[in-house]
């Protein structure tokens, strides 16, 4: 499943994060740029199914990576419900029904974590889906995530045999980096703290304080790892990736391997802004799940590792902020 110099290559998402370290990645490994296909979303609504079957009949790609998604924090997933899980069902229904009706044989959808349920043990596996009720603040998005593999699936125990459809599911932790959302109220932790640390130490502020009591533990992964993962997975024979999946049970997890406290977080950061005053905690905020760890041990099995540590990843991620952000 290489990706040689022929292949016309579509990324859906390209704007985004993980959309463009994925094209990032696709130029550094040498596919001509002219054959990677993109669009955005003023050019292409890919909840239009009419405009995307019109857009895959002219353009043919031969692979797909759909990175796009309609997102956003706990704020924007509380009050926007209904938006999340129309907008992510319609995408990934339109382009793998008119990926698969273009003859499109190789696909990679891309999830999220928050597909686990809220208390599915630690780390957590991937035959933790569906075994118990998600995480009520974003259950909309995260069923929209759990349809997008089972439409994978779906489409694979289908027409696998009879067309050669081969369609991957990964689904990352906890991600940042270049292109991250650095919005005051819709980001999450890392560009959130990252951009709080930063208007702290140009306003000489004597303290910072982050939510809650910082004792609960996340796991980061920088975005060129998630983008490297992604090709990794793309590129495995049909029959190792088979060999490490079940047909209904096909997504890999794609995490850093360990996690770290908010509180040991923040005070990381702090450090990479060069931030030196007080870091505080506010307990009467709230702190969220207790832990969220994702095992990724099929997807090291299958060769891959992430390469680069939290404060490396940081200080990029800050000189992408001060470059484009500040």
């Amino acid at each position: 499943m290489t990706h040689t110099p022929m292949h016309k290559i579509y990324v859906a998402g390209h704007r985004g994060m993980v959309g463009s370290a994925i094209v990032r990645q696709l130029l550094a490994q040498g596919h001509p740029a002219e054959r990677i296909v993109t669009r955005t979303h003023a050019q292409l609504d890919l909840t239009d199914q009419a405009a995307v079957r019109t857009f895959f009949a002219t353009e043919r790609p031969d692979q797909v990576y759909l990175a796009a998604a309609h997102v956003g924090g706990i704020h924007a997933n509380h009050t926007y419900p209904a938006d999340f899980i129309y907008r992510n069902l319609m995408i990934q229904a339109n382009v793998i029904e008119a990926a698969f009706r273009h003859g499109v044989r190789q696909l990679l959808f891309l999830g999220s974590s928050c597909i686990y349920p809220r208390l599915a043990p630690q780390p957590m596996a991937e035959d933790a889906l569906l075994t118990g009720p998600l995480e009520p603040t974003n259950e909309p998005y995260a069923v929209a995530k759990i349809a997008g593999i089972k439409l994978c699936e779906s489409y694979n125990r289908q027409y696998g045999d009879s067309h050669g459809v081969d369609y991957r599911s990964v689904m990352p932790t906890n991600l940042y980096g270049p292109g991250d959302n650095y919005h005051p109220d819709n980001s999450h932790v890392v560009p959130a703290l990252i951009r709080r640390f930063h208007e702290a130490k140009q306003a000489n502020a004597p303290k910072v304080t982050i939510w809650g009591t910082g004792t609960p533990r996340r796991e980061f992964l920088y975005v060129d790892d998630m983008a490297a993962a992604c090709l990794h997975v793309m590129q495995l024979p049909a029959a190792v990736y088979r060999q490490h999946t079940l047909p209904q049970q096909s997504h890999l997890n794609v995490g850093f391997g360990s996690d770290v406290s908010i509180a040991e977080l923040a005070h990381t950061v702090a450090q990479v802004v060069g931030y030196t005053g007080q870091v505080r905690s506010d307990p009467t905020k709230p702190d969220g799940a207790p832990r969220k760890l994702m095992n990724s041990q099929r997807l090291q099995s299958l060769g891959w590792q992430a390469q680069v540590p939290l404060v490396q990843g940081l200080q990029q991620a800050y000189a992408d902020f001060l470059e484009h952000h500040a």
